[in-house]
């Protein structure tokens, strides 16, 4: 059973592993340059057996490379890239045309050599550190930071600033399976794959990991962010590996994948966000980024055939942020409705591109009055079987399952890409299905739903450009409409949660009609210029200054069927 123990931010859990020296991202980063290394060359052998060490279609990769190098060079150039960029992939140019210059039949050690060079270059730009000290640093400044921010909102007078009354965990609540996870970290490797809303959720999952007591996770942040000064000197301290989805080529993303799966393999617990980068629409992820999560699924084939009988295992934990509102959501759900789900004309926007925009950034989401959750979901196998405090899968049928089964093909434990990527496919599909099994439902999420839904109801023709053009004296509902519809959702939502579909914030599950319009209405007017939701003095009307962002918190509920019942 997990010990707490008392601090000026709040109450926190023991350390799994108290001596840092246990840490296997401490054990990583002390064999660095081996490891990089490993990496390297994993990566050429991959490489080698999917061009079958044809000299053709070597050379077609290295062209397809460089092309789309220079083409990023040139479209999307970034701060944190490399000051040597253009001098590099010159030199690369010169020796693909020095070796069709002087050879006729090309031979594939010679295009081998050329891809070793571009490996090694990403292998080392991906690489990440761990340094204990600034980790140590960075916890404290982390925590004592936000209880400063939380307490600096709570009160009057330069002595608030110091008091120790609000803490953390009064504003952050971290909930569900963590004696779990904790269990789980002493037996095997815990894969973390959360929802992504906000630029702080990268912040929130690394204070709330420490706060349960587990040590340090790897994990891939954006190269871009890499450019902000002193958010670059902690990432390039705290295991953060560099992550550039600019490059699509092939040899890049086969290095990557394979940094993530040596990592894996060496036991370091990873955090992957799934869905690739934040929601645009505000709903959660149904569509995930499966390729660093299928090097989850190599490290545990990698894991059995160096250990059959008793191979460390992987475990996977969906977790879910919970808001009442998010600071760009302004600006995402205008993102996504200009784009209209064409992907390929995202470019990533900088909210915090520099200290002072980040510094500004957790000033108002600290000073602003409105809880927060960390849903951490019971842990799951990389097929998406239950798993018990032990740490054996459980099917369907309440037996426990050798997963080694699963990587078996005529008696042997085999790699097969084919096989392995579907059932990443599969583990994807689980992972979004618990995504809303988790999901704590506030009032906020709630009032706006309904009050999209039953605009939308009034006018079926409409699509969703036509109802966002509404006029205002067309969006307006009477709150004895409004509240008896809340009362009605309210009854399915308790219905979904004792079915185990949802999880509820206390205030639905328990408050009255009033109270959660009351509550809802006030959470989501609390931060936005432009309030979502707001109801006259006389509460005989409900109407939104921002149908737009009205459109955005509504989409959190979407995926339960609760329309039908507006």
């Amino acid at each position: 059973m997990a010990t707490k123990i008392h601090t000026s931010s709040g109450w926190l859990y023991d350390q799994v592993f108290p001596h840092y020296e246990d840490w296997p991202i401490y054990k990583l980063a002390r064999n660095q340059e081996e490891f990089v290394d490993l990496v390297k060359q994993e990566s050429m052998k991959t490489v080698h057996d999917l061009t079958m060490s044809n000299p053709a279609k070597l050379e077609d990769e290295l062209a397809k490379t460089l092309y789309l190098e220079r083409v990023r060079m040139k479209q999307t150039p970034w701060k944190a890239d490399k000051p040597d960029e253009k001098s590099f992939w010159s030199n690369i140019k010169r020796m693909m045309v020095r070796v069709d210059a002087e050879n006729e039949e090309r031979s594939a050690e010679e295009y081998e050599a050329i891809m070793k060079t571009i490996v090694d270059r990403y292998a080392w730009e991906i690489a990440g550190k761990f340094d204990y000290n600034a980790y140590s640093f960075a916890k404290e400044f982390v925590s004592i930071g936000f209880s400063w921010l939380l307490n600096a909102s709570q009160g009057k007078g330069l002595s608030r600033l110091w008091s120790t009354k609000h803490n953390l965990h009064e504003k952050i609540k971290l909930e569900g399976e963590i004696n779990q996870i904790r269990n789980l970290a002493r037996k095997g490797t815990v894969v973390m794959v959360p929802t992504h809303f906000s630029n702080i959720d990268s912040i929130l999952i690394g204070w709330a990991i420490q706060s349960i007591g587990l040590p340090p996770f790897v994990y891939g942040a954006g190269l871009n962010l890499f450019g902000i000064g002193i958010l670059a000197y902690f990432m390039n301290r705290l295991g953060a590996y560099k992550v550039d989805r600019r490059k699509k080529n092939l040899p890049y993303l086969e290095t990557l994948k394979t940094y993530s799966t040596l990592a894996l393999t060496h036991g370091c617990n990873s955090l992957f966000f799934p869905g690739g980068t934040r929601s645009r629409s505000g709903a959660l992820e149904s569509r995930l980024k499966l390729g660093l999560l299928g090097t989850a699924l190599e490290a545990q084939r990698r894991n059995f055939i160096h250990d059959p009988e008793n191979a460390k295992r992987i475990y996977v934990v969906p977790v879910v942020f919970g808001y009442n509102f998010v600071l760009e959501a302004q600006g995402l759900i205008d993102e996504y409705l200009k784009r209209s789900g064409q992907e390929h004309y995202y470019r990533e926007n900088d909210d915090y591109a520099t200290p002072f925009k980040l510094g500004k950034f957790l000033l108002k989401f600290m000073t602003v009055s409105s809880e927060i959750s960390i849903s951490f979901g019971r842990a799951m196998d990389l097929f998406g079987n239950e798993v018990d405090e032990n740490g054996r899968s459980i099917g369907k049928d309440g037996r426990e399952v050798d997963i080694k089964k699963y990587f078996y093909s005529n008696g042997k434990i085999i790699e097969d890409r084919q096989r392995d990527a579907e059932y990443t496919i599969m583990l994807g599909d689980e992972i979004v299905k618990r995504f809303h099994e988790e999901n704590i439902v506030f009032s906020s999420h709630l009032v706006a739903f309904v009050a999209f839904e039953i605009i939308k109801k009034r006018y079926k023709k409409l699509d969703i450009y036509g109802l966002l053009r509404l006029p205002e004296e067309d969006e307006l509902i009477t709150y004895e409409e409004f509240a008896k519809v809340i009362g009605k959702l309210k009854q399915v939502l308790i219905e979904l949660k004792d079915a185990g579909k949802v999880k509820l914030h206390d205030n639905i599950e328990n408050g009255d009609v009033g109270s959660i319009i009351e509550v809802g209405v006030k959470n989501l007017g609390v931060y936005h210029a432009k309030r979502p939701l707001f109801h006259d003095k006389q509460k005989n009307i409900i109407r939104s200054e921002d149908f737009n962002l009205l459109f955005y918190y509504h989409n959190r509920l979407e995926g339960y069927g609760l329309a039908k019942h507006v």
